[in-house]
């Protein structure tokens, strides 16, 4: 891998920083000229920006620190099981009373996790995030097979712990416009009996 950009926003104005990470992970500082502070970001821009700050502050603090550009899926996936402390999503173990019920009767102690949906969309913004920061989409850690199988594993093992089916809503299609066709003239009266005939 080249090069990647992390994004550091400071606190003067919300300036970004980038920092480049190269194959030695080394970083460079260069300061960033674009207008981004100048237009509002929107709430996805937003919380994507937040996530690869908060992903980027993970491999700091990792035992020992990791560049970007050495992680893997591996790495990813810690960080994932790192965030389930802070979930907030009961998920009932097979041997509780309430495995399988959507609306329990009453408190368990099972554990709280990250819900599948809100994992699956983090790996969503992180994924966008890695390759708009320089990385090659074929080396992203975030696409990754044991990321994907991973969270297919969360999704099975949470609808069947919550009893909540994680099926993709069908769209509904609009309905068929149907073009105008012109009315039809009415048609004529029969002609009258003639008389004589029969």
């Amino acid at each position: 891998m080249d090069s990647i950009r992390e994004t550091h926003y400071s606190s003067n104005c919300g300036n970004p920083s980038l920092i480049d990470v190269g194959n030695n992970g080394a970083a460079s500082l260069a300061s960033s000229s674009s207008s981004s502070s100048s237009t509002t970001s929107s709430r996805y821009e937003n919380q994507k920006r937040r996530d690869w700050n908060t992903f980027g502050q993970y491999l700091k603090n990792h035992k020992p620190p990791l560049s970007l550009s050495r992680c893997s899926g591996a790495h990813v996936l810690e960080f994932l099981r790192y965030l389930d402390q802070f979930g907030k999503t009961k998920v009932h173990a097979q041997i509780c009373p309430f495995y399988g019920l959507p609306n329990p009767p009453a408190p368990c102690p099972c554990p709280l996790r990250q819900a599948w949906g809100s994992l699956d969309a983090l790996i969503g913004r992180l994924r966008a995030a890695f390759e708009e920061n320089g990385g090659k989409p074929e080396a992203n850690p975030f696409g990754a097979r044991a990321v994907r199988l991973y969270l297919r594993e969360v999704r099975d093992m949470q609808s069947k712990a919550r009893g909540i089916s994680y099926e993709k809503k069908k769209r509904k299609r609009p309905p068929a416009q149907q073009i105008p066709t012109p009315p039809f003239p009415p048609l004529p009266p029969p002609p009258p009996p003639q008389p004589g005939a029969s």
